[in-house]
């Protein structure tokens, strides 16, 4: 049982099965929060050992493992265990290999990276606990002071967040250029036990490839041309700690594979030396390009990726957040004047319109822009940029030519409710259609039961 467990009569306690240190701790740690009794192995037969030996309520295993896999794992425990719920998770290469497995016994299976809410809801299921309660994240723990989150999207990104803070595992953080990727991997390096190292960073595509190694892992003397000192790498400098990894697609084939073993075992070696240095680092990587596509085109290691994102936290683009601009753009008119600066009712409408397609870093830029221009007073129209007075939201302008809100609101009902029915009710594959983020669809949902809209009525599906 893992060490900081403590076994509770009647409480169900799920067994872990996976040989991927930094996945065992994400589901261990996730699985802890929510009240469950945790045991932790990292091979197939060492749970088939404890199935015998202890109890359990659940089996959570991976399906490729060293040793007997999780298939073999599952089909031995089905012969003394016929009852036990048995959860797979899976890459995408073995998805098909993970339904076959249903008909040996697996009660489902989850696809990595792991969503949170899906994985709560599968186990609460099989236990026979409610699956209604909302998911738990650490409220103990503020968001820092110059971080701002007033939407509920956002503040289901930093619950998530919160959660995964507390284990060592990798994490990927996706979203589109100027959402915020490095704040959010901040907040997570605050909230973790390695806070007292401070968080090593480099942009990937900032840095030529061929020095982009010797960056990372550090070099010998003599190993290049110029190389007249030995040079300590990044990876060595977050000993204890945590690197950040940004723009991780644009990575070169060649450095893939380095990460890679360092990923597996910890292990770095200087540019030009043979000698192992071993790394206790936490690796938090972020791309804002679909590194699941990049891997279809072979131009991302498949394996590389799926050790990465052991858990993946997207963050919405800020169009999908209006709750956050205004507040946002109050925290930046603060920090770039002296005077406190307000808005016309003009400048707020024009700061809602707008699409703002460069994110939060588009904002921040135009608030600067706008505190010169006005030298710390009233903020009008003319302070900002003529690309956010064009408004070009069209949709926007011709709904409210022709009806106002409640018909762009019908409109959005009607869009999500025919691609949900077009797509078999998948809500990953819903959210792709309509272009916008699962969490977000998952939102919009939830906001139309609220408003009374029949959607509860649509098969609920842990996709």
């Amino acid at each position: 049982m893992s060490p900081s467990a403590k076994e509770v009569i009647g409480r169900p306690c799920i067994l872990i099965v996976d040989d991927d240190q930094s996945q065992r701790s994400l589901i261990d740690t996730f699985l802890r929060s929510q009240d469950f009794d945790t045991n932790v192995v990292s091979s197939g037969e060492e749970a088939l050992t404890v199935l015998d030996a202890s109890r359990v309520s659940m089996m959570v295993s991976d399906v490729r493992m060293n040793g007997i896999s999780g298939l073999e794992t599952l089909r031995r425990a089905r012969i003394k265990h016929s009852k036990l719920p048995v959860l797979l998770v899976t890459g995408y290469a073995d998805i098909r290999e993970a339904v076959g497995a249903m008909r040996d016994g697996a009660l489902n299976y989850l696809a990595k990276p792991i969503d949170l809410d899906e994985l709560l809801t599968a186990v609460r299921q099989a236990t026979g606990l409610s699956d209604s309660a909302p998911l738990r994240g650490n409220s103990d723990k503020p968001l820092p002071p110059n971080v701002v989150s007033a939407s509920p999207l956002m503040q289901s990104v930093f619950r998530d967040a919160s959660l995964v803070a507390a284990s060592d595992s990798r994490v990927l953080l996706s979203g589109e250029s100027g959402v915020g990727k490095e704040v959010l991997a901040d907040v997570i390096h605050a909230w973790s036990n390695r806070n007292k190292v401070a968080m090593v960073k480099i942009n990937c595509a900032a840095i030529p490839e061929t020095l982009l190694e010797s960056e990372l892992f550090g070099h010998v003397k003599g190993a290049f041309t110029g190389a007249v000192n030995t040079r300590i790498g990044l990876f060595e400098r977050a000993d204890g700690g945590t690197i950040f990894l940004d723009e991780i697609g644009e990575m070169t084939s060649q450095l893939q594979a380095k990460l890679l073993r360092v990923t597996q075992d910890g292990r770095i070696h200087r540019v030009g030396s043979n000698q192992e240095i071993q790394c206790n680092v936490r690796i938090i990587a972020a791309s804002n390009k679909n590194l699941e596509e990049l891997v279809k085109k072979g131009l991302f290691r498949e394996d590389l990726f799926y050790r990465l994102n052991v858990i993946e936290l997207n963050i919405p683009p800020l169009r999908e957040r209006q709750e956050d601009i205004l507040p946002l753009a109050t925290k930046f008119i603060s920090e770039f004047s002296q005077s406190r600066s307000r808005f016309s009712s003009a400048v707020s409408k024009y700061l809602l319109d707008y699409k703002w397609p460069g994110n939060v870093r588009e904002l921040r830029n135009t608030m600067e822009r706008a505190a010169l221009l006005s030298r710390g007073e009233l903020i009008m129209p003319e302070h900002l940029t003529s690309r956010v007075r064009s408004n070009s939201d069209g949709i926007l302008d011709g709904a409210k030519e022709t009806g106002g809100q409640e018909k762009l609101e019908g409109m959005e009902r009607e869009a999500i409710v025919n691609a949900l029915q077009k797509h078999d009710y998948n809500r990953t594959e819903t959210a792709k259609a309509l272009g916008i983020s699962r969490r977000a669809l998952l939102y919009k949902l939830q906001r139309l039961r609220e408003l009374g809209f029949p959607v509860d009525s649509l098969p609920r599906q842990n996709n």
